[in-house]
């Protein structure tokens, strides 16, 4: 499996900083497209987020967003779909990553599915919506495969005990022996880049918003108040698997240019932080 070489160092630039006004405009996606940034999004609102170049012939040793696309069970009350968020939220973290670091990244991302051959060279990858989910027999074999091979997957933004149950009964048909764990806050996926000292929640960008009126409430169902880091290791005790419940990191990437409030509280302080240490984790373990 491929990996980026990746050293991170911060630039020295804060976040606040560099905040601006959303760089996209539309809403309502389809998520058909194989990549985040497209020919009719170019097309529709001009250049959509910040691009840049990296060096000829090191595109392969590059990191890129890869965000898997695949079916939503039927029967699932409330969740989403596999693009909730996209493209804003996956160019959005592409962007920040390599503004703030010294980390070498695609200004595009990748949508693949989970039988795509070229999921190999992809050493990081992104479910949404977990709570929806639900794996084909061939889904099952590639991810162990993928996962036991040093792959590494991030699930976000699903919310109550029933949505968990969906999810977590899904990935026991990958791991029948295996079993989520709580991640503590000693753990150095915490400590390898930002200092990160609590399990912060981010909401919709909505209860995101209003919060600051009502009290302080960032929770979508009545059983979601408490934020959960649970993983999954291999043998080694390298985490394969993290599971961020409660919480929807999607939304503080996507929605981060929207308010001063919604970035500073949400997107600046929890999400991109969280991010940044969950994928330098990925990338050097």
């Amino acid at each position: 499996m491929k990996r980026a070489l990746l050293v991170i160092v911060l630039a020295g630039v804060a976040l606040g900083a560099a905040f601006a006004q959303r760089r996209w405009g539309g809403r309502g996606w389809g998520g058909e497209y194989d990549s985040a940034r497209t020919a009719r999004e170019v097309e529709q609102h001009g250049q959509v987020t910040p691009t840049w170049t990296n060096l000829p012939g090191f595109s392969a040793d590059v990191f890129t967003f890869a965000r898997i696309k695949r079916d939503r069970y039927p029967y699932s009350w409330g969740g989403g779909t596999w693009w909730t968020d996209a493209p804003d939220s996956d160019l959005n973290l592409s962007f920040r990553l390599q503004q703030i670091t010294a980390m070498k990244v695609d200004p595009d991302g990748i949508f693949l599915t989970l039988k795509d051959e070229e999921l190999r060279n992809y050493p990081f990858i992104y479910m949404v919506e977990p709570g929806t989910l639900t794996f084909s027999d061939d889904e099952v074999g590639a991810l162990r495969r993928y996962l036991l091979n040093g792959g590494f997957l991030m699930l976000d933004d699903f919310w109550g005990e029933a949505e968990w149950a969906r999810m977590e009964g899904e990935l026991k048909k990958v791991f029948p022996d295996r079993n989520f764990v709580e991640l503590d806050l000693s753990d150095p996926l915490y400590h390898c880049v930002f200092d990160i000292r609590s399990k912060g929640q981010v909401p919709n960008v909505k209860m995101g918003t209003d919060s600051q009126y009502n009290g302080g409430i960032t929770w979508e169902r009545p059983d979601a108040t408490e934020v959960h880091h649970r993983v999954i290791r291999d043998d080694k005790g390298r985490v394969m698997v993290i599971a961020t419940h409660n919480t929807d990191n999607g939304d503080g990437w996507e929605w981060e240019g929207d308010n001063h409030y919604y970035f500073e509280t949400f997107s600046e302080k929890i999400s991109y932080p969280l991010a940044i240490n969950i994928i330098f984790y990925s990338m050097t373990h």
